[in-house]
C-alpha cells in the first residue's frame, strides 16, 4: 500500500492556490480541467517531497460545503516555524493557534480546511510576539 495524496473541495480556486501555492509554498505539479464534468483538478505537493500530495478539487458548479474542521487536517514539518508564520502572515494568513512553544501552530485556508505547521526537529525557543499571541478563532 502506498499513500498517493488528499483531496479537498475548494469553492475559488484562485484563492485556495494564493493559499496552498503562494502563501503556504506548495509546488503545483499537475492541473486537469475537465469542461465535461465541470471540475478542475490541481494537484500540489511541498517542494522536494511529491509522494505526499494534495488534490484541490473545484467544482464549477456553486456548492456549499460545510464542516470544514470534521475534515481533520493537513500536517506540514517547516525548517523555522517563526519565519513560516511570519511569511504566512506577511501573506495575511491567520495564525489561528500561534507558535508558543516554538513547536506547533495552525492556519485555516479560504475553505476552514485546517492545516497544522510542526517544527522540524526539536521546538525553537519560545519567543515574541509568538509567545504572548492568543488563539485566534478556531482550528
Amino acid at each position: 500500500m502506498k499513500y498517493l495524496h488528499t483531496m479537498v473541495r475548494v469553492t475559488d480556486i484562485d484563492a485556495s492556490l494564493r493559499f496552498y501555492r503562494d502563501a503556504l509554498g506548495l509546488k503545483e505539479l499537475s492541473r486537469k480541467d475537465s469542461p465535461h464534468g465541470r471540475f478542475t483538478l490541481v494537484f500540489l505537493a511541498a517542494p522536494g517531497d511529491e509522494s505526499a500530495q494534495v488534490e484541490l478539487t473545484h467544482n464549477w458548479d456553486p456548492e456549499a460545503y460545510t464542516g470544514g474542521r470534521n475534515f481533520g487536517h493537513l500536517a506540514y514539518e517547516v525548517d523555522d516555524i517563526y519565519a513560516t508564520c511570519q511569511r504566512l502572515a506577511d501573506q495575511g494568513v491567520v495564525i489561528n493557534r500561534p507558535p508558543r512553544d516554538g513547536r506547533m501552530a495552525f492556519i485555516r485556508s479560504p475553505d476552514n480546511i485546517s492545516v497544522e505547521l510542526l517544527q522540524k526537529g526539536a521546538a525553537l525557543a519560545p519567543a515574541e510576539p509568538w509567545k504572548s499571541m492568543p488563539n485566534v478563532g478556531v482550528w
